[in-house]
């Protein structure tokens, strides 16, 4: 079955048209800066990559374009269903959902808990049910395949009527990725997936780390909302919840405005001054800027140490994976954060690990020592999977 796989972001929409058993990709395109003068469509077509312009920059705009290119090569007919990313389904959601009326209702529900992205998950559901109003649409949850941490995992050591009255409690995110590498990490490794203990780092301009037992998410560094964990490229990560009243008290800033600097100014660009960009900040940082390579040396230890608690949850370590944007392509933070881990039997393959860049992956240790390995996640794959799964049973 032909599935399309719909990504909206707060700023951008990722499109493709696939077919999940084999990932055979007909069609895929990134609409980006979304709500500026700014916005467009990148189209990647059989052979070719065209740019169109979105002068109004909405998200109906941007499935115009998608309809257009589906009807240019004649396949909106193949379209067998629709299957779309959605990242915060709070505790409801332990699997994929067909989008009904009341399902749509808890994912606005869950809007205070992702302000910047289930909002936007929302209006790509509703231009893509206009669009294609006679077809299953399935919701696939980032924060689902965490559903399976234990409870001393999850809960905050808060008074028990914020997590009973209000849900305050870690769901983590970045699921489907960590979930589809795990598998792809599994396979390269050659074992069954039950039968092994991982941790996946997805590293991006949103980065978490999972500890991953026999297929089933047992802790990960994100927790109520995406901004705990690690340092990412604008977001803080970890800190002290007592910054809020001093800020507010010291600074005169509102809790909206400290919320968003965490949110938006802090992490990669918050420490260089910069870029939230990994590559030009290692650029920088060669060249000399202290800012630069201050932020780097912090992105690496929090990692690290992350990396190395996660290893407390699953008793033994078996594989580390690396994906996600930086995950996949730097070479020098894989190296760094290698190097502190060495106590987790770790044994780095410069060679190899200089190989796996754009594109290129697989084992990046030497083999007497504990497997390291890049993994390219496939996050709109593995959604074509679970909508297949859930609309028609099977793959």
């Amino acid at each position: 079955m032909w599935t399309l796989v719909v990504n909206c972001g707060s700023s951008s929409v990722k499109f493709a048209l696939l077919r999940p058993t084999s990932g055979e990709v007909r069609l895929s395109g990134l609409a980006e800066r979304l709500g500026s003068e700014a916005a467009a469509v990148r189209v990647d077509r059989p052979g070719e990559r065209v740019t169109v312009p979105l002068p109004r920059g909405s998200y109906p705009e941007a499935f115009g374009v998608l309809l257009a290119e589906l009807d240019r090569l004649g396949a909106r007919r193949d379209v067998g269903a629709v299957g779309h990313r959605v990242v915060h389904g709070g505790a409801r959601f332990s699997a994929p959902a067909l989008i009904t009326p009341e399902v749509l209702e808890v994912i606005r529900a869950c809007v205070p808990l992702a302000p910047l992205h289930n909002p936007a998950n929302v209006a790509g559901i509703e231009a893509a049910r206009a669009a294609f109003p006679d077809l299953p649409h399935v919701a696939v949850f980032d924060t689902a395949f965490h559903q399976t941490m234990p409870e001393v995992a999850y809960r905050y050591a808060v008074p028990p009527a914020w997590y009973h009255e209000h849900g305050v409690r870690r769901y983590g995110f970045h699921g489907i990725s960590h979930a589809f590498v795990a598998g792809e990490a599994a396979r390269l490794l050659g074992r069954d997936l039950s039968e092994l203990h991982l941790v996946t780092a997805h590293l991006g301009n949103g980065c978490s780390v999972t500890a991953i037992a026999g297929g089933r998410s047992v802790d990960t560094s994100m927790g109520l909302t995406p901004l705990e964990g690690l340092v990412m490229g604008t977001r803080s990560g970890d800190v002290d919840p007592g910054l809020h009243d001093y800020l507010a008290r010291e600074a005169g800033l509102s809790l909206g405005e400290i919320t968003a600097d965490l949110n938006r100014h802090s992490g990669l660009l918050g420490l260089s001054g910069l870029t939230n960009d990994m590559r030009e900040l290692e650029a920088a940082a060669a060249a000399g800027d202290e800012r630069a390579r201050l932020a780097v040396e912090i992105f690496v230890y929090r990692l690290a140490k992350t990396v190395a608690g996660m290893a407390v949850a699953l008793g033994r370590l078996d594989a580390l994976v690396f994906t996600g944007g930086i995950g996949e392509n730097s070479a020098t933070v894989r190296a760094a954060t290698l190097a502190r881990l060495e106590l987790l039997g770790f044994r780095p393959d410069a060679a190899a690990n200089a190989r796996a860049v754009r594109g290129q992956g697989g084992r990046i240790t030497l083999p007497e020592g504990t497997p390291a390995l890049v993994v390219n996640t496939n996050e709109e794959r593995m959604i074509a999977r679970e909508t297949q799964r859930l609309v028609v049973g099977d793959l």
